[in-house]
């Protein structure tokens, strides 16, 4: 499938997630631990805000994470106190420069690792659910796109994790009326610049998608003063990503099943999450 990772804190150099860590979103494209492949090759993308109320800036590639060199020099030059960053396994659709994530539209963002069993028999029912306003946005084929325009449809842009909750409940319905069981696995994040928001959510029960996110940065900060890793990020940055990128002691935890968080500020809520049909 695909990793990915979201950064919300002091102002960092997108280099120090991506290629610093022992175990970095970049070594996660070649060496994934706990993806569906071991490999996720098949482009990558990021997303990152200057300032909050800004339209992101965005980089996207076919290329394989590993081989792309701009991605360094650009990752070298960028800080940023938000981020995402994708790197993609394709699945039913093909490896183009507008199927890679994270999907953009005005100031939200949105990626996704996992995936709606058999696409292509319900996309045609999806598509034609989304607002007409949402759209023209379309650009790839991939059903993380659609569930990031259903969303929009359903108001992420103002309550963002019913909207999620209403996409994800749509998309099983419309499954399951063509015989689809299980149709939806999931772990996404969604963000305008002021927040992050991110599920994780499979229709059988249990999410094979993994995704963990930081614990206190302020505890770290006492237990490895003299790390570097920890001490530019700040005593209230955030990280939630597909597969731990260091292996620190009490640095990580597990989201659990049927989760949505929503990091705003210095507050972190933890919500119970289940998909809503109209």
């Amino acid at each position: 499938m695909c990793r990915w990772l979201a950064y919300k804190g002091n102002p960092v150099s997108l280099e120090t997630m991506l290629f610093h860590a022992r175990h970095s979103l970049i070594d996660q494209s070649l060496h994934s631990r706990f993806g569906a492949t071991t490999t996720n090759g098949d482009g990558f993308g990021l997303g990152w805000y200057q300032h909050p109320h800004d339209m992101p800036f965005r980089y996207r590639s076919i290329q394989p994470a590993w081989h792309d060199h701009n991605l360094r020099e650009l990752s070298r030059a960028v800080s940023a106190p938000m981020f995402l960053a994708h790197v993609r396994a394709a699945t039913h659709t093909p490896v183009q420069e507008t199927n890679c994530h994270p999907f953009r539209h005005r100031r939200w963002m949105f990626m996704h690792n996992g995936m709606i069993e058999d696409f292509p028999l319900v996309r045609r029912d999806l598509l034609m659910a989304i607002d007409p306003q949402f759209f023209n946005s379309l650009e790839g084929s991939t059903d993380s796109e659609t569930m990031f325009l259903l969303a929009m449809s359903f108001g992420l842009e103002h309550t963002p994790v019913p909207a999620i909750a209403r996409m994800a409940g749509f998309v099983e319905a419309t499954a399951r009326s063509h015989g689809i069981a299980h149709p939806l696995s999931m772990t996404v994040c969604a963000s305008d610049g002021e927040q992050l928001v991110a599920v994780r959510y499979a229709s059988e029960g249990q999410s094979p998608r993994s995704l963990y996110h930081s614990t206190s940065f302020k505890h770290l900060h006492a237990l490895y003063p003299d790390d570097p890793r920890i001490a530019a990020v700040g005593d209230d940055a955030y990280l939630i990503v597909s597969e731990p990128l260091v292996d620190l002691p009490q640095a990580w935890a597990q989201v659990p099943e049927s989760t949505a968080i929503v990091v705003r500020g210095t507050q972190i809520d933890y919500l119970p999450f289940a998909p809503i049909q109209s």
